[in-house]
């Protein structure tokens, strides 16, 4: 962080604008430069980048860095408060970058339109002070894990699924990281994402706006920030509870004897990348079909049986067909299903399919295989007509 005697000045109107700030003797002019001065990363514009990136502009954070490269989606707008219905179809950067500097015109935004990689992450996060990961998905938290322990770069962490969220900070000088707590992923297709399990709109925000807390503690050095502990937030009983965490000795990142000293493939660390070729056309036993191979065996005629695991209101929206039972009636619809005849297995992306799968494999079906992609992968790759949801 930025020494108190190269602090910036703050303008006439800063002042103004900062007027509640300053008159609180834990932030002060003092405080308030250091938001100014403060180079913060926000990993994500979308649910938790919102509230996070709009409360930190609106508290004077000088640099926000933001890294995206998705577009604005109808289906975002139930919860990505940094996106309008206008917005739609452009770049989230671009959007978040008109909101965050009609809030505050001083703050600065730095777009880094791009898929955070093991080949760019340390080079993106070191000109930063702390990051905040708004991220859903394993691959990018153990990423964005793993580099701010190698930078000494705090990670304010937040998570959110249906009605549930996290929230800790992690990578700070003693305390723990997020491998301290979950050492290893769960399997491929365990645990489903906000696009399969849902999320209720406001839990974003609740969370989102905990880290944005967080990160303003730290900035100023106030308060009792959520270092050595995990705050569990449950919108749908509206209680908070708390863990404690501490530091694994033995973590292979941030312990004493440390095995990981360079970031790796984290697509692969998490099981959803092949380790070798042989591998590639099965995850966990079952065949993978990918959205390509079964346009051309439906177009040649074969018989396969189409299983579509989704809901029925998202059949609705998108469909390539195929008898529709939702994953959990599976079990007890199972004699709908031609034991003779090949079961290939989609979903919206390729993960609830997955465990259908393995489950119908273990039912005694020995014909099944998973669309990889689902119908995502379709309608980018076969019919952009198909939407995208």
């Amino acid at each position: 962080m930025t020494d108190a005697h190269t602090l910036p000045a703050l303008s006439t109107d800063e002042l103004k604008r900062y007027s509640r700030h300053l008159i609180l003797p834990e932030v002060g002019v003092e405080g308030q430069q250091r938001l100014k001065a403060a180079r913060v990363l926000c990993v994500g514009a979308g649910g938790l980048g919102s509230p996070l990136a709009l409360y930190l502009a609106a508290a004077g954070v000088g640099t926000l860095g933001l890294v995206d490269f998705d577009v604005v989606d109808a289906s975002n707008l139930q919860r990505q408060i940094l996106h309008s219905t206008n917005d739609v179809g452009r770049k989230k950067l671009d959007s978040a970058e008109e909101k965050l500097t009609a809030l505050n015109p001083a703050v600065r935004v730095v777009k880094h339109e791009t898929r955070l990689t093991s080949a760019n992450a340390l080079q993106i996060l070191s000109d930063y002070d702390m990051v905040a990961d708004g991220t859903d998905n394993f691959p990018t938290r153990y990423l964005v894990n793993d580099a701010c322990v190698l930078l000494g770069k705090p990670n304010v962490y937040g998570s959110i699924f249906r009605f549930e969220g996290q929230a800790s900070v992690f990578a700070t000088k003693g305390g723990p990281c997020y491998r301290c707590l979950y050492p290893e992923p769960p399997p491929p297709g365990m645990v489903p994402n906000c696009a399969e399990g849902g999320v209720l709109g406001i839990l974003p925000g609740l969370v989102g706006v905990i880290q944005a807390t967080e990160v303003i503690k730290l900035i100023l050095g106030k308060g009792e920030t959520l270092v050595g502990r995990l705050l569990l937030v449950d919108a749908l009983e509206m209680r908070f509870r708390e863990l404690k965490l501490k530091r694994n000795a033995e973590c292979p990142v941030c312990g004493d004897r440390p095995t990981v000293t360079a970031l790796m493939d984290y697509e692969q660390f998490c099981g959803l990348t092949p380790e070798n070729k042989e591998e590639k056309a099965t995850m966990n036993g079952v065949p993978q079909v990918s959205v390509k191979q079964l346009k051309q065996r439906l177009d040649a005629g074969e018989q396969v049986q189409l299983l579509d695991v989704r809901e029925a209101y998202e059949y609705q929206i998108a469909n390539i067909g195929g008898t529709l039972i939702p994953l959990n009636e599976v079990p007890q619809r199972l004699a709908e299903l031609d034991r003779e005849r090949e079961v290939v297995v989609m979903c919206r992306s390729g993960a609830r399919s997955q465990r259908v799968a393995e489950f119908l494999q273990q039912a005694g079906y020995a014909k099944v295989a998973n669309l990889s992609g689902g119908i995502l992968a379709w309608s980018a790759e076969i019919d952009a007509t198909v939407p995208q949801y």
